[in-house]
């Protein structure tokens, strides 16, 4: 397992010598792309070295232990310690997503429920912001489609890690979140107090780093600008700010409002666009690669119910990994940390398994 790690190693110092080059900050999409690859190898580096470390100390702690009990004590705890370290470099090791670094678009639509699963689409957004807030990450609301009672049919909003750090990025984290999320609750429009099952879609895309990244040909565009409209069809504004895009060949539609300005809407949709076609090149490469397994947790199949929000039980439970707690009113308020930590290391055991390790 451990014999890539030289070759990892070697890399490193290499790139190391790279960034000390002041001609690679003249690309800067290189420079991201190397500064990435770098802080990556610098925790397998730093992984390795502790695990050399640890086995010196117990080699060392087993020698001393033949002529005084008492460093024999020492041993199982170094022992220990090396078993974990040595965990880690085997975790380290599993080949990442290319795109964890990457920040995203994340699209929550409503789904089965009208009025309420608009409200929770609302509600799930809160949640997705708080939590974007505790890893102070920004976030910027593209669009959003209000209903009448405060809910939203439909809210993209873009999500930046700036993370350098491949497993810091909101992509390693967010991607796991696309799929159905159903809720079981007492909506506000039932009188009766009955407990109601809704659902809500959320699309999860990484977002492109530089536009020049996918190519898109301008005469494959068909541009429509419009008047935009608040909730119940009310005009909001008097000038044709409101634009869609669609791109053709993909059949691939994205409208944006949001803004006053026709010229930030349509950089908008351009940004959200951008995503979808390089989510849509990646899943065409995945599906023919068939490099998608059965057991991964991130699927393609947006239709995939992955988690059930209870709120009378107070219950939070996730149908991929298993993982349920009872803390529900938490984790509407961001705290999902250990959610999505029971995907990544669900996903890191079937990666693990594949690579026979």
């Amino acid at each position: 397992m451990f014999e890539q790690v030289a070759a990892l190693i070697a890399e490193h110092e290499r790139l190391q010598d790279e960034l000390a080059d002041p001609a690679l900050h003249a690309d800067a999409a290189r420079a991201k792309r190397v500064n990435r690859r770098y802080a990556e190898l610098s925790k397998i580096k730093a992984a390795h070295e502790q695990w050399q470390q640890l086995g010196d100390d117990l080699e060392a702690a087993r020698e001393l232990a033949r002529e005084d009990e008492v460093f024999a004590e020492e041993v199982p705890e170094i022992e220990a310690q090396l078993a974990d370290a040595q965990e880690k470099v085997r975790r380290l090791l599993i080949p990442r997503d290319p795109d964890d670094a990457r920040d995203v678009i994340l699209e929550i639509k409503g789904g089965e429920g009208g009025a309420e699963s608009a409200l929770f689409g609302a509600d799930l957004l809160r949640m997705y912001l708080h939590y974007a807030e505790s890893k102070g990450w920004k976030t910027e609301i593209l669009e959003r489609d209000e209903s009448d009672l405060g809910g939203f049919k439909n809210v993209q909003v873009a999500i930046k890690a700036n993370a350098s750090d491949p497993a810091q990025g909101a992509w390693a984290h967010l991607k796991y979140e696309g799929g159905v999320h159903r809720v079981q609750r007492v909506p506000v429009t039932e009188s009766q107090g009955r407990i109601h099952t809704s659902t809500t879609g959320v699309l999860v895309y990484p977002e492109v780093d530089e536009p020049e990244e996918i190519e898109i040909n301008q005469n494959d565009l068909k541009i429509d600008v419009y008047r935009s409209s608040g909730p119940g069809g009310q005009s909001v504004n008097t000038t044709d700010s409101a634009v869609r895009i669609t791109h053709v060949p993909s059949g691939i539609v994205v409208a944006m409002q949001n803004e006053k300005s026709q010229l930030q809407n349509r950089e908008a949709a351009m940004r959200v666009l951008r995503a979808r076609l390089l989510a849509k090149q990646q899943e065409e490469a995945a599906a023919e690669a068939s490099v998608h397994r059965s057991s991964q947790i991130r699927t393609m199949d947006r239709s995939e119910r992955i988690r059930t929000y209870n709120f009378p039980e107070n219950r939070i439970a996730d149908h991929r990994t298993g993982y349920k707690a009872y803390n529900l009113d938490q984790v509407m308020n961001g705290a999902l940390d250990q959610v999505i930590e029971s995907c990544i290391r669900a996903d890191e055991e079937s990666r693990l398994a594949e690579l026979g390790q």
